[in-house]
């Protein structure tokens, strides 16, 4: 019952706020406390499972090529960023590190162009064959925000005012994902990727990609502290009711040749042709 009432958490919240911030006009002081406590609701739902937590992986090829890091893995935690919100239990972020070590927060600069990272520009492909569902690529790349300054600018950006405006617009975190990707992989499997370049994207709504096609570039677009890709796989296409579901690609790291999914934030590598689902 709580892992239902979990997928509609962002509904809680909307209908909170209308009753919160009505209050002037239906002046009934019962239905502000109602909304309040819908809000608060909301909020905690966020942080319970929806949908099954028993799933298979789906197997899938990796969605870049070349040495990357994981960040805010599924292989260090669940939910990996920290929520169950849009379907992100499982989600992974990846940073291009041609080589040597990636650092999380730098002192200096406290900002620097999106094209001065190595990820900006690569190319995102499908990791499986797939309809296109939603496709979008207007928003602007901004400069990081990868110094400690800016990680607080991030955390107040990303959790107040583009978690609010994409409420307030019924966008389902279109302003916190940026330019967005969603594929329908089929067997009732939807992938997800978040943050590409502005006007990278190369595909439309109702497109047949195949794996390995290019579906748009690395971008700094969103709730995004420097230019990687925000992968994850979800239930249903819609992420407001959502759920996260688990994956597997194959990749290399430390000599040896894997099935899974990276974690540890250590470097890892994929090639082209790698086994499709």
């Amino acid at each position: 019952m709580l892992r239902t009432l979990a997928r509609f958490r962002t509904l809680f919240i909307l209908l909170g706020l209308l009753l919160a911030l009505t209050v002037s006009l239906h002046g009934v002081d019962a239905l502000w406390w109602l909304g309040m406590a819908l809000v608060v609701a909301g909020f905690v739902l966020f942080f319970v499972r929806s949908g099954p937590s028993d799933a298979a992986p789906v197997v899938l090829r990796s969605p870049v090529e070349g040495r990357w890091v994981p960040v805010n893995s599924p292989a260090d935690k669940v939910p990996s960023h920290g929520t169950h919100e849009l379907g992100q239990t499982y989600a992974i972020d990846l940073v291009h590190v041609p080589d040597g070590e990636w650092s999380a927060t730098r002192s200096w600069p406290l900002a620097a162009r999106p094209d001065t990272f190595p990820s900006f520009g690569r190319d995102v492909l499908a990791p499986a064959d797939g309809v296109v569902v939603q496709a979008s690529g207007w928003q602007r790349d901004h400069w990081s925000r990868n110094s400690w300054p800016g990680v607080l600018y991030l955390m107040v950006e990303g959790m107040v005012f583009r978690q609010l405006l994409s409420l307030l617009t019924l966008s389902a975190g279109r302003f916190v994902v940026g330019n967005s990707v969603t594929l329908d992989l089929g067997d009732g499997t939807y992938a997800v990727f978040a943050h590409l370049r502005r006007g990278s994207t190369r595909v439309s709504k109702g497109d047949r990609v195949r794996a390995g096609d290019v579906l748009g570039e690395v971008g700094n677009s969103g709730n995004s502290s420097e230019p990687h890709l925000h992968f994850h796989l979800m239930d249903r296409p819609r992420p407001l009711a959502a759920a996260g579901l688990p994956f597997a690609f194959p990749y290399e790291s430390g000599g040896e040749a894997r099935t899974g999914v990276p974690g540890g934030r250590r470097p890892f590598t994929t090639a082209a042709g790698a086994p499709a689902r």
